[in-house]
């Protein structure tokens, strides 16, 4: 393992860049040709009482969280030194911007890593959706909206007395045991308590299909954890923060890194796996002879699919992530924001669900 940290650290940005890549590209062809998809997995539910989908996004999270901890155990990578695991807890973004997030990626008709894998495929309402996607992450980040998101965060945040806001040091707290105990006893919770919901339902573990998405979707955020934890260097100029697969921000990365390309001809990590993402669905798409070109059906479905990709880029930068970036990645690490974020996305699915159901209605 020290040889290959070795040789990533050689050239790290590279290094990151290609995995990031590979990475992503067997994200993106998993995503389409299992169908999966956070939004459609509650969609299911409130149409059909159809868990399947939503076990295979909670199994992919548990796939995330007992990787990523084993990953952390054998010194592969630093949890604590990612973005999720700050001593400050912005539970009112995680909760706002999750369930304004949740609400957007219905009207879009997904979320952005099942908009990246219907781009791949053609569809070219979803590379619109993507597009209006990543300008107004970035206006949230540091544009027009940054101000007045900058305030509501500083406002409302809470600075724990404690390292993170890991279950671990949040556990240890108030139980008098070693964190690290506290961590692995969260992290077992959680993994058995979503196993169990899993395999509970016959159904589900009728489908090989859905068992696979979920495993595959989360081994993708195990190996991008892998390849950055390998890659993080702290004695670096501007050291790397590990992460993984996360697409809200990346998506306005990409598209100012296409702008700036001769300034930094090496893309990020996140930026590579949005491309990857796109080349494996569409190598997918052309595998299985569903390639089509695609666009919007009426005006109507382009304001609707528009103004959800705005709600998402808005949402997902207060909640510091997607259904992929928090509900996953950022679960994985034990983060409480993340599971605050998570529960918040699928509260707003739910209540977007009815939204459009009553928009349909009233525009009929």
């Amino acid at each position: 393992m020290a040889s290959i940290r070795e040789a990533l650290l050689l050239n790290a940005p590279l290094s990151l860049a290609l995995g990031g890549f590979l990475i992503g590209a067997v994200f993106g062809a998993v995503v389409f040709r299992t169908n999966y998809c956070a939004m459609g997995s509650l969609s299911d539910i409130h149409n059909f009482a159809d868990y399947r989908r939503f076990r295979a996004w909670l199994l992919a999270a548990a796939t995330a969280v007992l990787g990523a901890q084993l990953l952390e155990l054998a010194g592969i990578v630093a949890l604590d030194q990612s973005m999720y695991l700050t001593p400050t807890l912005n539970w009112a973004a995680n909760a706002l911007g999750g369930v304004v997030f949740g609400i957007g990626m219905v009207f879009a008709g997904g979320c952005p890593s099942r908009n990246l894998a219907r781009a791949g495929a053609g569809d070219l309402r979803s590379l619109i959706t993507l597009l209006v996607l990543g300008l107004t992450a970035y206006m949230a980040i540091g544009g027009l909206l940054g101000p007045l998101r900058a305030r509501f965060e500083a406002a409302t945040a809470i600075v724990l007395p404690l390292p993170s806001q890991g279950l671990g040091h949040l556990l240890g707290a108030v139980v008098p045991a070693p964190v690290g105990v506290m961590k692995l006893l969260a992290a077992a919770g959680l993994v058995a308590g979503a196993l169990f919901y899993c395999a509970h339902d016959a159904k589900f573990r009728a489908s090989r299909l859905h068992i696979f998405s979920g495993l595959a979707v989360g081994a993708c955020v195990i190996a991008g954890w892998a390849l950055t934890g390998l890659a993080f260097d702290e004695f670096a100029a501007r050291p790397l923060q590990p992460v993984s697969l996360t697409y809200v921000r990346p998506a306005g990365d990409a598209l100012e890194w296409l702008q700036r390309f001769t300034a930094g001809p090496v893309p990020s990590f996140g930026v590579a796996s949005v491309f990857g993402a796109l080349l494996g669905a569409f190598a997918a798409a052309k595998a299985m002879g569903r390639f089509r070109l695609i666009g919007f059906s009426d005006t109507g479905d382009m304001i609707r699919s528009l103004s959800g990709a705005a709600l998402m880029g808005v949402g997902g930068v207060l909640a510091l992530g997607c259904t992929v970036g928090q509900a996953i990645t950022g679960a994985s690490t034990l983060a409480l924001g993340s599971l605050l974020t998570f529960a918040a996305i699928v509260l707003g699915g739910f209540w977007g669900l009815r939204l459009l159901e009553r928009t349909l209605l009233d525009a009929n």
